[in-house]
């Protein structure tokens, strides 16, 4: 691009301005400052490598160097995080988080403490604010765990459940009951 004025201040700084009307600014430090023709449009160049871009609409795009990141910050709040190895962090305005995991698992942190995960297999996690965890299996299995047991349910409606003292419990889908103490030992089976 052709120069249409060049002005070097006493600090350092040069400016120089484009026929096309862009804004150049070379600071002594190494950083310097692209202005558009636009006057909207704006990249910064940090002597470490870093670059920080603003666009028309005011989205501010930084680009981290040395941890290969860029950060994305939207005018409505949204604020979006790539890093290296390819996960992706999402923040709403709202408070809520998603984070997409380099195996494309996806996280999701809501603003009341409870937590989603959804993995590449079609699992689903859910952790309530108490503790307790809720998972949902692909193949239509269910398990809750809380502080007190841990319960699978399964598609022909058996349910087993493990007490943290060990005792098992399981009840069939046909109404059969049976109960193990925390050896193993079969202390209740109502046969049909």
């Amino acid at each position: 691009e052709e120069i249409q004025r060049e002005t070097a201040y006493p600090d350092g700084k040069i400016e120089k301005v484009l026929k096309n009307g862009c804004h150049l600014v070379f600071f002594p430090n190494g950083t310097w400052k692209k202005v558009g023709s636009d006057g909207k449009t704006v990249t910064i160049t940090f002597f470490n490598g870093d670059v920080k871009q603003i666009m028309p609409d005011q989205t501010v795009i930084y680009y981290y160097a040395d941890a290969k990141t860029t950060h994305t910050t939207y005018s409505n709040g949204l604020e979006v995080l790539q890093f290296s190895n390819g996960q992706i962090e999402k923040h709403y305005p709202d408070g809520k988080k998603e984070i997409t995991f380099p195996d494309q698992t996806i996280k999701n942190l809501f603003t009341d403490g409870q937590e989603e995960s959804i993995f590449p297999d079609g699992t689903i996690v859910r952790v309530q604010r108490d503790g307790s965890k809720m998972i949902e299996f692909n193949n239509g299995q269910r398990e809750l765990h809380t502080a007190q047991f841990k319960r699978r349910e399964y598609p022909d409606g058996t349910v087993k459940t493990v007490y943290m003292n060990g005792q098992q419990e399981t009840k069939y889908g046909s109404g059969r009951v049976r109960v193990k103490d925390k050896d193993g030992n079969i202390i209740m089976d109502t046969k049909l």
